[in-house]
């Protein structure tokens, strides 16, 4: 692999796919995998060095082996590394798509929490991407834990409801949330959220970004990091025919 130190990263970054059979299909033509295309469409499109998808790509793990191919086949096919972490509704659990499926197979998916533990790195690229995976159906702290960077680049993925000072003293159900103390422990250029179905930048010293879901916001976030150290951020529509708009 050529190494590309001295350049720009470029990374897109989706979440909350939803690939499923069933409630939304109709919606798509008949194709329960048509976000997942959309999203590889754009990241294609602007020639990203790698794709995040941070939580909720699969609706459930009971979906028909004939999806799971299909969207397999689409991973593999799109030519450039995609790193998942694994939501509240597509957890690692001992049946899930990942560990079981066709989806295993696909040579340039890392699925955070079953390829990798908790960190990806791409030492051509000095970049690298951590987060905690769901591990099951109940709640967790997303960002608990942080982990110091090893490479130039660090982007944290973290699924799960951004509150300011999360109370979890009386919890009435998982709502695994995200709080500013949490996002301001990291030491990421990026942190890449999941789990709104809308695009919104949180957080109060250190920036977070939901980029919205393809279903809902029908967005993505185009990160670069520069060769000269900055981090620019960019909302475009997964239909591409709007420019990018810049986001603080």
């Amino acid at each position: 692999m050529t190494l590309r130190r001295g350049s720009d990263v470029l990374i897109v970054h989706s979440s909350d796919l939803h690939l499923e059979h069933d409630y939304t299909v109709p919606l798509r033509g008949g194709n329960g995998t048509a976000a997942l295309s959309a999203v590889l469409s754009v990241a294609r499109a602007c020639e990203a060095d790698v794709l995040v998808l941070a939580g909720d790509t699969f609706d459930s793990h009971r979906l028909p082996v004939e999806l799971v191919e299909r969207a397999a086949g689409l991973i593999s096919a799109a030519g450039l590394p995609i790193v998942l972490l694994p939501g509240n509704h597509d957890p690692v659990v001992s049946n899930s798509i990942y560990v079981q499926r066709a989806i295993s197979r696909a040579a340039n998916l890392h699925v955070i929490g079953v390829t990798h533990e908790e960190a990806v790195v791409f030492d051509d690229l000095e970049l690298e991407v951590w987060g905690r995976a769901h591990r099951g159906y109940g709640d967790m702290i997303p960002l608990e834990h942080p982990r110091q960077r090893s490479t130039r680049w660090q982007v944290v993925l973290a699924h799960g409801h951004y509150m300011p000072l999360p109370d979890r003293a009386t919890p009435l159900r998982p709502s695994w949330l995200i709080g500013d103390d949490e996002l301001a422990a990291t030491n990421a250029d990026y942190i890449a959220l999941g789990h709104w179905n809308r695009p919104a930048t949180v957080g109060g010293v250190k920036k977070a970004y939901y980029c919205g879901s393809p279903g809902y916001a029908g967005t993505v976030n185009i990160v670069r990091l520069t060769a000269m150290g900055r981090v620019e951020i960019h909302r475009t529509k997964l239909d591409a025919t709007r420019e990018p708009g810049a986001i603080d």
